[in-house]
């Protein structure tokens, strides 16, 4: 008889861990961190991997610190024998770096990518990449999951009439006219030229936002500038509302206080990363249904195609 999976947390991801383990069925692994005073740190699984099959739950936001400890525990499970290790990422740190978008600088998702296979994982999940491709930089199964399977059941629970979805930028306008076909909504797209990195020179929408009630909709919020500047932007040319769902709360910065400022009467993010800042306009939804389920099917090896909608 298989081995059932055991569940294992990297330090940053706990909060999410001990719910999808909850979910799963399963407790909660024991691995251990031991810190020396130079910062180094050493992960340590407290119970037997030999075997079996292991899910290593760790987003890589902050990702420097993260990540390392994720390659540690990967290391450490190949080392102790585990027969499958899957790396669970609900948000994949680096991802924005997914090309050479100018001279002498890295493509940073395609460097993790082979980190990760070279510390010994055998299979990633994640969730929403900032870019599709980089499931391409791997030379081992990627599961990538939507959020859209929690946020339309939601946007739908709403009741609005009159509803357009918006992208805050051009390359978000796959996702919004995605979305707009599973809420039957008309679609408009922010057009944004930026000066450098979190710094927006201008910004204008295209398309009719009047009397509607906009949704914006993204893979992650950062600085919150962009999505801050659309609102007051979409509100200005007439909008009843402007709401946002964006999976991955990264809110650096001054996110919180732009937020605070602006139009946006809510936004709506997942667990994927934990909050340490709080505001009354923010919400936030669990993932962790939805990535116990499929590591189930993984490990059952049970179809997992119906989670891979968008």
């Amino acid at each position: 008889m298989e081995k059932e999976a055991k569940i294992f947390a990297g330090r940053g991801s706990v909060h999410l861990a001990e719910k999808i383990a909850e979910k799963y069925g399963v407790p909660l692994g024991n691995v251990t961190f031991t810190q020396f005073s130079d910062g180094e740190f050493q992960p340590s699984f407290e119970e037997t991997v030999r075997g079996g099959r292991v899910f290593l739950v760790c987003s890589t936001h902050q990702p420097n610190d993260n990540l390392m400890e994720l390659l540690l525990m990967i290391d450490a499970a190949k080392r102790a024998s585990a027969k499958h290790i899957t790396a669970v990422m609900p948000y994949f740190g680096y991802a924005r770096q997914d090309r050479k978008d100018k001279s002498r600088v890295p493509i940073g998702s395609k460097m993790i990518a082979q980190l990760l296979t070279a510390a010994g994982a055998t299979r990633v999940m994640t969730m929403d990449l900032h870019a599709d491709q980089i499931q391409g930089f791997f030379e081992i199964p990627v599961d990538h999951l939507f959020s859209s399977a929690i946020f339309v059941p939601h946007i739908k629970s709403l009741g609005l009439k009159n509803v357009t979805i918006a992208s805050p930028d051009m390359g978000g306008s796959k996702r919004a006219h995605n979305y707009a076909k599973m809420v039957g909504a008309e679609v408009v797209i922010c057009y944004k030229q930026r000066k450098a990195a979190n710094e927006i020179e201008k910004m204008m929408v295209i398309g009719d936002v009047r009397d509607r009630h906009v949704i914006l909709v993204d893979d992650m919020v950062d600085t919150a500038g962009t999505l801050a500047t659309a609102a007051n932007i979409i509100k200005a040319e007439g909008a009843l509302s402007v709401r946002a769902y964006c999976t991955h709360g990264v809110l650096s910065g001054k996110a919180i206080e732009r937020l605070n400022n602006s139009d946006l009467e809510k936004l709506v993010i997942t667990d994927t990363i934990p909050r340490s800042h709080q505001s009354d306009k923010i919400e936030v939804l669990s993932v962790a249904s939805l990535f116990a389920e499929v590591m189930h099917n993984v490990h059952h090896h049970e179809s997992i195609s119906k989670h891979f909608i968008i």
